[in-house]
Formats: structure tokens, C-alpha cells, sequence
């Protein structure tokens, strides 16, 4: 018989730029599966330029990427026990967001940011918790099938939504373009869409552009 129990966990968050009255943009970043935070945060540095803050939690789930030793990667989720993942991982972010937040000013704009896996992951933050945001970029990922339809219109009405891929990203394949579009219509929005030719990974000038509009 299964049985769960809740207790007090400790988990790893990392930031780029400094807490200050000085900040403009909050960019809450969520990295993909086999990713780590300390590493992706590093892909942003061309929007530290002192107005921007750039938070980057990680996956509560870490694992050998090869067999038992060497390189690690996290993940936000699995098939296995997945809604409570989702709870756990809705939990933590909440935790992060609300903390950072918190010590800025009141009208900073706050863009979310999901690659790849981290999409689904930021996508529930954004439509299944109270936090506010401006911005909903999902970049080489698209909207998980899942999400609670009049929830999500609700709160993502008057947001700017953006989906962005490399031209040659091997993991988008047409079916999947497909359902992203089916999803955005259930959802009632219009993705602005961004493209750059290079595969599965993160372009400086795309994320400028996004962060200057």
C-alpha cells in the first residue's frame, strides 16, 4: 500500500545580478531536463547589464546523466508519481518567487522563461499559481496538453505569450508544432512567435530583442 508523507526540504536556487531598487526586469528562468541551474543561468548573461535580475531554480529530481558516476543533470518531473512532482515543484517555485519579489520594487516587470522541459514546468507556474508576471516565453518547448483550460485563459489574458525555436532544433518535429497551435487556440491566445536558425539551445539576440520589447 502506497502511503506519502510531507516534510521540510531543502533545495538550490541560483541568481545573475544583484537584489536592488536598481532592477527593471525579474527573469524567473526554468532550465531543461538533464540541465543544470548553475550552468543555465550562464546562457542569460547578455541581460546583465545592472537592471535586470535573473533568478534560475532546479529541479528537485538529480541523477547521473551516464550510468552511476560523472556528470549531473536535473529534471522538474517523470511519468512516475507525476502530480505530485507538479505539486512539489508548484511549491518550491512559488517559495523562490515569492522571496525574490519581495525585496524588489513593486512595479518591476516579470518575464518567465521555460526551455525545452522547463516550458511545461514554467507554464504551470504561470496558469496554476497566484504570481504575477508579463511576460510567458516558452523557447523550445511547448505548452504541456494538461493544463486547467479556463484557469489558464483567465490567466493569461492580457499577457505578452511568446514561442521561440531554432529553425534546426531536432526535438520540434512537425506533430509537435501542430499541438502547440491546437493548445494556444483551446487556450484563447496568440504566441508571438520568434525563430533563429541553431538547433535545440538559446540565442543572445533573440532574448535582447524579447527583453527590449
Amino acid at each position: 500500500m502506497e502511503h506519502k508523507i510531507n516534510f521540510e526540504y531543502s533545495a538550490r536556487y541560483y541568481t545573475l545580478g544583484e537584489i536592488s531598487e536598481n532592477v527593471e526586469q525579474l527573469w524567473f528562468v526554468c532550465h531543461g531536463h538533464g540541465q543544470l541551474a548553475q550552468y543555465f543561468i550562464r546562457k542569460f548573461e547578455v541581460l546583465n547589464d545592472g537592471k535586470v535580475l535573473i533568478v534560475a531554480p532546479e529541479g528537485l529530481s538529480r541523477y547521473y546523466l551516464e550510468g552511476f558516476r560523472g556528470r549531473v543533470g536535473a529534471t522538474w518531473m517523470t511519468k512516475e508519481d507525476r502530480l505530485s512532482d507538479i505539486e512539489n515543484y508548484l511549491t518550491y517555485l512559488r517559495e523562490v518567487f515569492n522571496f525574490i519579489k519581495s525585496q524588489l520594487k513593486s512595479n518591476v516587470q516579470v518575464n518567465f522563461f521555460g526551455f525545452s522541459q522547463g516550458a511545461a514546468t514554467i507554464s504551470r507556474f504561470a496558469t496554476q499559481t497566484d504570481a504575477h508576471f508579463d511576460k510567458l516565453i516558452l523557447w523550445a518547448g511547448i505548452f504541456p496538453p494538461d493544463l486547467p483550460p479556463l484557469e489558464s485563459i483567465e490567466r493569461l489574458k492580457g499577457k505578452k505569450v511568446y514561442w521561440v525555436y531554432g529553425t534546426e532544433d531536432q526535438y520540434l518535429s512537425a506533430g509537435v508544432m501542430e499541438e502547440q497551435e491546437t493548445i494556444a487556440k483551446h487556450l484563447d491566445i496568440k504566441p508571438i512567435v520568434k525563430t533563429f536558425k541553431g538547433l535545440h539551445e538559446l540565442s543572445s539576440e533573440v532574448l535582447l530583442e524579447i527583453a527590449e520589447e
